[in-house]
């Protein structure tokens, strides 16, 4: 029996959606105003999970304009769906164009152009019964219900109210299923936050009327002490064993209270037992379990290196709004990431800049630049007014720190021109005291995020050029709905990179 640790996509993947299609499992997460829109995943065993491309690859396809768009805007919630031999996803892109659908043969795409749907709201999801009748149930607040079609994006009846949960805030990422002879309505209530809850309610017809469960809420970790929290906003998948499982999304918060979750909301995986009445029961989500029947697919972890020889960037790779064509080259210079500057601040959206989630609260991050006459460097990013940069241009290597209404250089250093290895490293076991004047006062942040020039263990990178606390850059203080994102920009000129490294490093093993 194969065991298997929780989350099962670590980093900001949240709001997940799951369908099977034979053996083989999809899923879809939410993406905001990172483009490409809508990561998707392929698994043969519901634990080991590849990136196989992204729905939204196209600017067509995802209008994030700017200005107008903000930190933790554009694409919300996802449901993905297989019927009549094609893959289905319906979404909400809260910043321009309201709830669409796009389809697709295969999912690692193409992808359609977006069917867009009179309907307001957010998080639809989409349910077709046997005569092929389809319906679209999403969040307004409450829960509403519509029947559609599909291919023409048309409103055939509806919306009209339906089940909307316990009483809880934030009815909302509802999901219908028509399991044996019932229909089931799962949704999540209590806010995304510490409140998070999944409830569910079950009718003969999706019209109802509608019975919520006796256990409601089905699962919810508030108000204890583990170390997953705020779960919800779940879908169910049945494995070919006639076994079931829920994908949900959950945080990791560290620190000292109310403790900071700086990776974003990630996807867990916990199994779904049926009691004798016909109601769905789930445990607490646990951070080890055993994993479903089967054989056992482990898929390759992603390069820790990425040397740019690739015509094409690699799926994990994401931007902020958009990435222009004319912004970014993997041929101006063979081997090298070059990066054209589009805006001259991360301060504000229009910048250009390449990068991808942090995935382990201990890591390593470096890369080598080669900045010419242009100025950018390697970022750890939350929004525009979170974020730790360090920056190189003009002869100078600099750490800026933004933090809300502030922005400081808080350090600086002379560097030769050329190319440069930039590092930085955050760790959880050696966190900065917010005082170290006084160093009898414990640490409180949930990790550190150093900055260094040179390879880490190589003599410059032995003293690092600062050391700042983690809790800066958390949902707690930036507030929103992403995690960290780390990567390279350029704010002027062209600024170029020969590689990319990220590693998970044990903690108590980063230098």
């Amino acid at each position: 029996m194969h065991l298997y640790d929780n989350p099962v996509i670590s980093g900001f993947h949240p709001d997940p959606s799951v369908c099977r299609v034979g053996d083989d499992y999809y899923l879809v997460c939410s993406s905001f105003e990172y483009f490409p829109g809508l990561p998707i995943f392929h698994s043969r065993d519901l634990v080991h999970w590849r990136q196989i491309g992204n729905v939204l690859d196209r600017p067509g396809q995802l209008p994030l304009p700017i200005p107008g768009t903000m930190a933790s805007r554009g694409l919300y919630a996802p449901t993905i769906r297989h019927h009549d031999g094609l893959f289905w996803v319906i979404n909400t892109n809260v910043s321009g164009g309201g709830n669409y659908i796009v389809t697709a043969e295969r999912p690692e795409g193409p992808w359609s152009d977006p069917v867009w749907i009179d309907l307001p709201g957010i998080d639809p999801d989409l349910a077709w019964e046997e005569d092929g009748t389809c319906w679209c149930a999403f969040s307004v607040p409450g829960v509403r219900l519509a029947r559609i079609d599909p291919v023409k994006g048309e409103v055939l009846e509806g919306p009209f109210p339906t089940w909307s949960g316990t009483g809880l805030k934030y009815a909302e990422a509802p999901h219908l299923y028509r399991i044996g002879d019932w229909w089931y309505l799962l949704l999540a209530e209590g806010g995304t936050e510490r409140g998070h809850a999944v409830s569910v309610a079950r009718a003969r017809s999706p019209r109802g009327p509608w019975e919520g469960a006796p256990g409601n809420p089905l699962l919810s970790h508030s108000g204890t002490d583990r170390p997953i929290q705020s779960t919800g906003h779940a879908d169910l998948v049945t494995a070919p064993d006639g076994t079931w499982w829920m994908v949900l999304l959950g945080t990791r918060p560290r620190g000292y209270t109310p403790n900071f979750q700086v990776l974003g909301r990630e996807t867990f995986l916990t199994p779904v037992e049926w009691d004798a009445q016909g109601w769905p029961t789930v445990a607490p989500v646990p951070e080890r379990h055993s994993a479903p029947a089967g054989a056992w697919h482990p898929v390759p972890e992603l390069p820790a290196r990425d040397d740019f020889d690739a015509p094409a960037l690699a799926p994990h790779w994401i931007s902020p709004y958009a990435r222009p064509a004319d912004a970014w080259s993997l041929t101006d210079r063979p081997g090298w990431l070059s990066l054209r500057a589009t805006g001259p601040t991360l301060d504000r959206p229009g910048y250009t800049f390449v990068g991808r989630r942090q995935q382990h609260h201990d890591c390593c991050v470096g890369v080598s630049v080669d900045p010419g006459a242009g100025r950018g460097g390697l970022s750890v990013r939350m929004d525009e007014a979170h974020h730790f940069d360090l920056e190189v241009g003009g002869g100078e290597l600099s750490v800026v720190a933004r933090i809300g209404p502030l922005r400081q250089t808080v350090a600086r250093r002379p560097v030769p021109s050329g190319p440069l290895t930039l590092t930085v490293t955050i760790r959880t076991d050696d966190i900065v005291s917010p005082s170290p004047e006084a160093p009898g006062i414990e640490p409180t942040g949930p990790d550190t995020i150093a900055f260094r020039l040179g390879d880490p263990g190589s003599t410059d990178a032995a003293q690092p050029l600062a050391e700042l606390e983690g809790r800066y850059l958390s949902t707690e203080v930036a507030t929103g709905f992403t995690g960290r994102v780390i990567g390279m920009y350029a704010v002027d000129g062209t600024v170029a990179f020969d590689w990319f490294h990220y590693a998970r490093v044990p903690s108590g093993d980063v230098t």
